[in-house]
């Protein structure tokens, strides 16, 4: 604690630089009686979240006592600012205010919600008040020593443990397995279960939680059947909210929307769970009509519910539900952070509002990597290649480090402006000065740039000389370059290589078999044609959606069950008839076969 000591200073300028506005919560004469009365300023402390108004309060007390001090210590380290809790802690101490059992875990409960914290420091005084062998802080300890990520050391405080109960083995499994050591943590589950220690709802949550982040959904029912059906485990809102995450995150979006509908009482993270389910699960439209019923029932959406929502406005165009989110965030003052930013971003650049989109970007304070990645690829995707490598430059000044989704726009970018030199120069930057390793989707965008720009037999050395075996996408990029300047020998050979790496994909004939046609080759085109139908390989519906005053509708190749379906059908044949009448596409070839690229 004594590297923080020194910033430390008395109370009363503390609660003066942090707010002028406390003043407004009680008069001077009001306070110095509100301090004679015990029992509100513990209603106060308890209920209060406002630091400066807290502070205030509890500085017109003389001489607080530990249970008090214990109050303000637990509130702030819950609050937005749990970082001023080891404020107040170092006050206490300098005051000769010994701690109690109650007030380590707070200020470890602290360590866990900030950032750049080490709970470390706070080690010796646990030891040296006696408090290392009380179970609330030994468990509290080793949850914070895990979020710190010093995961040897939180290891180390619980096998030191005298004794250890279920709050330790959940502390201990929950940490492993929030850390990402997944089989570490089912490990210490399987020995908990072994040494006989009953297994409760929270460690149940945790290991449910661990089944969806590795999409083992056959781990998950066993977890569920086992416990939960069994009735081993109380149905509560935190195990049914942990059920419907781990199905969704499991891509079972029907079995989290039955038990989702069995909950007798429903959260925001049931509901947050289950809408970012089904958008894993690209099933947009039914996400944001379960987003619509959440706001008839007045439960008011959070940070992460709106990028969920805005995600699924983005991959079908509902650019009116999303104005509304953006709206709905304007109206209630809510924080525009980067994460519900970017989204925003993200959301307007692929509903076409490109210059609605860099409003938001300008606007947003704290750009991190992702907004700028997201207003860089929403330049790329709408042809201003110029515009999304300025606007990289610019981060780059900036001091941001771009990433590898950075790069595959800026690469984007550079392939549809025809940038090909920049493109070269920036792939070579993202392995020399960020020391970023390419993948195959980088690769794929410098095989298209060099390809679109003629340079197909330097395109086709890049692939040879990949360091990792290359992707269809990889070649398929290849093809496209090879259709656009007509080099059928060399798009032969790759059609039939992107055959063997995806039998059963029904893009990969549909490309051959339209090369075929484009240079006239009928009968090879029929083979294609016939391999096809003889391999079983059938192609997946195309399926669209479009918004109109604010609705969603949506359209399945093939599929006439729309109540508009016969004035749409006679709209595209008008357009097909004046297209063909004004020449505009005077290579119709290019229509013979669906043309399926990815």
């Amino acid at each position: 604690m004594h590297a923080c000591s020194y910033q430390f200073g008395k109370l009363s300028p503390l609660t003066h630089t942090i707010s002028l506005i406390s003043s407004r919560f009680i008069l001077f004469s009001s306070a110095c009686s509100f301090a004679h009365d015990s029992l509100c300023l513990n209603k106060l402390l308890a209920s209060s979240t406002d630091i400066a108004s807290i502070s205030l309060h509890f500085d017109q007390i003389d001489t607080p006592s530990i249970h008090q001090w214990d109050i303000i210590i637990r509130d702030i380290s819950a609050s937005s600012q749990p970082e001023k809790s080891l404020l107040f802690y170092t006050i206490m101490r300098r005051k000769g205010i010994t701690p109690s059992m109650h007030t380590f875990p707070s200020l470890l409960k602290s360590f866990s919600k900030s950032q750049n914290q080490n709970p470390f420091q706070l080690l010796p005084h646990i030891v040296k008040f006696g408090m290392n062998s009380d179970p609330f802080v030994r468990n509290a300890l080793i949850s914070a020593l895990f979020r710190s990520g010093d995961v040897e050391l939180a290891r180390q405080v619980f096998d030191e443990s005298e004794q250890t109960d279920v709050v330790s083995w959940t502390a201990l499994v929950d940490g492993y397995l929030k850390t990402g050591c997944f089989v570490e943590g089912l490990k210490c589950f399987k020995e908990m279960r072994v040494k006989g220690v009953k297994v409760d709802g929270m460690t149940v949550v945790s290991v449910l939680s661990a089944a969806g982040k590795m999409g083992n959904i056959w781990f998950g029912r066993s977890i569920h059947g086992f416990y939960m059906e069994t009735g081993r485990v109380k149905w509560d809102v935190f195990i049914g909210s942990a059920l419907v995450d781990m199905y969704s995150k499991c891509g079972c979006c029907d079995d989290a929307r039955k038990y989702f509908d069995e909950m007798p009482s429903k959260n925001l993270v049931c509901w947050g769970a289950l809408i970012a389910g089904y958008v894993q699960c690209n099933r947009f439209k039914e996400a944001l009509v379960f987003f619509q019923d959440m706001l008839i029932e007045k439960v008011r959406p959070s940070e992460f519910l709106f990028t969920s929502v805005l995600t699924a406005c983005a991959e079908i165009g509902a650019l009116v539900q999303g104005r509304w989110v953006h709206g709905y965030i304007d109206r209630y003052k809510l924080e525009m952070n980067s994460r519900v930013g970017t989204a925003l971003i993200n959301m307007y650049t692929k509903c076409g509002c490109l210059n609605e989109a860099f409003m938001v970007f300008k606007k947003l304070s704290g750009k991190d990597v992702y907004s700028w990645t997201a207003m860089i690829n929403g330049f790329a995707m709408h042809g201003d290649a110029i515009g999304s490598l300025n606007l990289f430059w610019e981060m780059l000044s900036s001091g941001t480090h771009p990433n590898e989704v950075t790069f595959l726009g800026v690469l984007g970018a550079c392939a549809h402006g025809g940038l090909v030199d920049e493109g070269r120069k920036l792939f070579a930057m993202m392995k020399q000065r960020y020391g970023l390793v390419p993948s195959a989707d980088h690769y794929s965008c410098m095989v298209d740039l060099l390809g679109r720009a003629g340079y197909l037999e330097e395109a086709r050395k890049l692939i040879e000389d990949m360091p990792i075996e290359p992707t269809a996408g990889v070649w398929a990029a290849l093809f496209g370059a090879c259709m656009i300047h007509k080099a059928f020998d060399l798009g032969e050979y790759i059609g039939k290589q992107l055959i063997k790496l995806q039998p059963n994909h029904s893009g990969r004939f549909a490309l051959l078999a339209n090369m075929y046609s484009r240079c006239q080759n009928w009968d090879s085109a029929a083979q294609i044609r016939k391999l096809m139908k003889d391999k079983g390989v059938k192609k997946i519906r195309g399926c669209s959606w479009i918004e109109v005053n604010g609705a969603i509708h949506e359209f399945t190749a093939f599929d006439r069950s729309h109540s508009e379906s016969s004035s749409l059908n006679e709209m595209m044949e008008s357009f097909i008839v004046q297209l063909t009448f004004a020449a505009s596409a005077p290579d119709c070839s290019l229509f013979a076969f669906d043309v399926d690229i990815e």
